[in-house]
């Protein structure tokens, strides 16, 4: 199979680590398409906001604009009905027995994975770009390098292939991700990202705080403001908050 060693797939949530993503893929590579799974999150939000993410960035930067191809979405309901945790059901936000949040999905990055390169051996895709982050993360298990290096062994030996698994966040803090946004971007794509992205794990959007939209009280919100202002008190205040 060939693959095309300029082109990449962005595994696009709508999230800000994954938005990030699709513009450090956009610097980078010459045709980017995007991929976002419904595997029946309570904050499916994320999948309305994602077609929107694309357009703002496609305006506001008509040299990555070229460079976007298509969007995929595809359907895991399966996943959702398998999983009984908190970002599958309306359970309260805890931690489990075992050290891990009860938002953690098993088995659900490693079977984005595998569709993710199945989708890229059928378009021709060599690069595969996820936001998974050991620096800043909620301990999750298929978040690792080590996760990822062995997926990207078992994709290329079950495919006969050469995919490259591109993890750009995987050892820098929320507050270094919005400092790489800035500067792959500007501050038109910091407000892009803050403004337009979701994280919030209960789906609330009703309020723009100065992180961006979420209900402020999940860990996922947690994680996102306390980044935000560890980069505003880096770069000494942010003009689009003026």
């Amino acid at each position: 199979m060939s693959l095309d060693p300029n082109a990449a797939l962005v595994l696009f949530s709508g999230g800000q680590d994954s938005a990030t993503c699709l513009a450090w893929a956009l610097d980078r590579f010459g045709r980017v398409e995007t991929l976002g799974f419904d595997y029946g999150q309570r904050h499916r939000i994320e999948l309305a906001v994602r077609a929107p993410l694309r357009q703002a960035i496609s305006a506001a930067f008509p040299a990555w604009a070229a460079k976007l191809g298509e969007d995929h979405v595809l359907d895991l309901a399966v996943l959702g009905q398998i999983s009984n945790t908190a970002l599958t059901s309306d359970a309260a936000i805890a931690m489990q027995a075992n050290g891990l949040p009860n938002t953690f999905v098993p088995g659900r990055n490693l079977l984005f994975f595998t569709f993710a390169a199945a989708l890229a051996y059928r378009r021709g895709i060599k690069h595969i770009v996820t936001g998974v982050c050991e620096t800043d993360y909620s301990g999750y298990p298929d978040c690792r390098d080590d996760t990822v290096k062995a997926m990207q062994l078992a994709l290329n030996l079950g495919m006969d292939t050469r995919f490259v698994l591109h993890t750009p966040l995987m050892w820098i803090d929320k507050a270094q991700t919005w400092s790489l946004a800035a500067g792959l971007g500007g501050e038109a794509l910091v407000e892009i990202i803050r403004t337009g992205s979701h994280s919030c794990y209960n789906g609330t959007r009703a309020t723009l705080h100065e992180w961006g939209h979420g209900c402020a009280t999940c860990p996922a919100c947690a994680l996102r403001a306390q980044g935000w202002r560890g980069f505003v008190e880096q770069t000494g205040g942010y003009s689009c908050l003026e």
